[in-house]
């Protein structure tokens, strides 16, 4: 059979100043019915623009020029680019549907979760209200939702991401689509959420024969899932082929760059393998480290007892609390001095919720916080104050959690004023271009915002701003996450190279298990707000013992990689 989409010679760019900047060139690939084509590469590499140029979604300043084909079954191929807007508009979400790589901002808040499908359904299969709202159960039960009948009532704040992303999946197959564009759909949702979703798509392409375009930055996603792959560098396609050839057998040195840059392929102590080794010198040029900092046994930098964290979610008719969702369920433990402690779990198992009232920003029911031999749960709010200067916390969005109205520079000597550790402005700057420095950021970076730097730069601009305040434990919340495979590794080496030279003890909250076994020297495993294994790393990893964190391995994407 024909391909359903032909792209040829796609080229994509912006009038900026009177002048087309170049983001996708000469960029040809195929779709073919019942298979999945994944398109892979950094942030910036053209990935997201080219799905979105067969969408015709692109802002009014691109220029677009190519041909790009779209076999319907009974009639000639449209050129997409050619087409008037009205027939594009007829195909998007009907037989060209795609998901979005952030649900939370592809739903619209104030609509029910329900009412958003059931209008793709009213606009493409004019369906009227009731048999809609029928087969919108019918296919958040197709997606696996849990009680489908009153998720059509609920609005996404009310929803997990996985619940999310299932109803964007939902919206994208309510028309059986000849072709799905994943963009990035399963970012930031841990591995078991992760792997059920792939899942999903396979079962669903399998039964419709739709065709899928699959952009990500993940290469183990790549491998479990796709059966073709095109790798993107620079808005070029630089290799493309068979999967399993592709992945096995890389012929570029950036396909072989991003393979390497994997946290799966580096041992504790080694440097990570970056994008600039093979690109500059085609070698891997690690370059063996020392051995992290020897751990003070016996020294207790936290010590957690029986914490108990609980919400109310019934009230009787006066608002007192008649029942509670524990988050955290008596969870107690220590970390010793130059220790980098990993926390890993699902969504919702606690983690998060568990390293924001270690700083006290979520309240406990009950239970006790020491951080250096100080009971941080009884201290008045100018006495914790004063403590948070020695427990600081790195966020999973860094752009989320810098201020756009700040330089990086004053953003950092912000929290040098607020605990008076420099009395003059000439030693802030003094102490930020020094942090600067040590998280491979440059001095004239000082009166730069936080719009002007790439992801990556923004999460070491955090990690700068966290210890600007030599803080004696930090908390790493899923600050690699949301990063490309390459800049992660760059932010990895740096973490290990700052605990060299810094001696600061942590815990790495994430949901891959592959990052925290590399940076870890503990893995303590969360489930339903209790901690079910704990033990060293490299236990943990390759001899679990509790059943559900051998499930959490089993999840893991892309072991034929390793």
């Amino acid at each position: 059979m024909p391909p359903v989409l032909e792209i040829k010679n796609l080229n994509i760019g912006f009038l900026q100043n009177g002048v087309v900047q170049p983001v996708a060139e000469d960029i040809s690939f195929s779709l073919n019915r019942g298979e999945t084509t994944a398109l892979v590469g950094e942030s910036g590499s053209g990935k997201s623009v080219t799905a979105l140029s067969i969408l015709r979604l692109l802002p009014k300043e691109s220029v677009v020029s190519g041909q790009m084909f779209y076999a319907t079954e009974n009639a000639e191929p449209l050129n997409l680019l050619a087409s008037d807007s009205k027939l594009i508009r007829s195909l998007r979400g009907n037989k060209i549907a795609m998901i979005f790589q952030e649900p939370m901002t592809s739903l619209n808040p104030v609509y029910t979760c329900g009412y958003q499908v059931m209008e793709v359904l009213r606009q493409h299969k004019k369906l009227t209200g009731k048999v809609a709202r029928q087969q919108t159960i019918e296919l958040f039960n197709l997606v696996e939702l849990p009680d489908p009948a009153s998720m059509v009532d609920r609005y996404p704040h009310q929803i997990s991401g996985g619940q999310k992303q299932r109803v964007m999946i939902a919206m994208a197959m309510s028309c059986e689509p000849d072709i799905l564009i994943a963009d990035e759909p399963t970012t930031a949702l841990d591995v078991r959420v992760q792997a059920n979703i792939l899942s999903l798509l396979a079962r669903l392409q399998k039964k419709t024969g739709m065709a899928i375009l699959f952009i990500t930055h993940d290469l183990g996603l790549v491998a479990d899932f796709a059966h073709k792959v095109a790798v993107l560098y620079k808005g070029k396609i630089i290799e493309e082929g068979l999967t399993k050839e592709v992945l096995k057998y890389p012929q570029h040195l950036y396909t072989k760059a991003l393979l390497a840059c994997r946290p799966a392929t580096g041992a504790k102590g080694e440097r990570l393998a970056l994008l600039s080794d093979f690109l500059q010198d085609s070698t891997v040029g690690r370059g063996v480290k020392g051995p992290p900092p020897p751990l003070e046994s016996g020294t207790a930098v936290l010590c957690v007892k029986n914490l108990v964290v609980q919400f109310p979610i019934k009230t009787n008719f006066l608002g007192t609390p008649t029942s509670f969702f524990k988050a955290v369920d008596n969870v107690s433990f220590e970390v010793s001095k130059n220790e980098i402690v990993g926390l890993v779990g699902e969504s919702g198992c606690g983690k998060t919720t568990l390293g924001r009232t270690l700083l006290q920003l979520v309240k406990q029911s009950s239970g006790e916080i020491f951080l250096n031999g100080k009971d941080l749960t009884h201290l008045t709010p100018a006495q914790l104050r004063q403590e948070r200067k020695d427990l600081q916390i790195i966020f999973q969005d860094p752009y989320g959690s810098l201020n756009p109205r700040l330089s990086i520079g004053n953003a950092i000597s912000e929290a040098l004023k607020v605990h008076g550790l420099a009395s003059t402005k000439k030693q802030q700057q003094e102490r930020v271009v020094s942090m600067l420095e040590k998280v491979n950021m440059q001095a004239d970076h000082f009166n730069r915002y936080p719009h002007q730097f790439s992801g990556g730069q923004r999460q070491r601009i955090c990690i700068a701003r966290a210890l600007a305040l030599d803080p004696s434990f930090l908390v790493f919340d899923e600050s690699v996450s949301a990063l490309d495979v390459s800049v992660q590794a760059q932010v990895l080496n740096l973490i290990n190279n700052l605990r060299q030279s810094l001696d600061f003890t942590a815990i790495f909250i994430s949901h891959d298990l592959s990052v925290v076994h590399y940076l870890s020297d503990r893995i303590m495993v969360m489930q339903k707000g209790k901690i079910v294994e704990n033990g060293p790393a490299h236990q943990v990893y390759h001899h679990p013992q509790s059943d559900y964190t051998r499930k959490l391995i089993e999840a893991i994407p892309g072991k034929s990689l390793v």
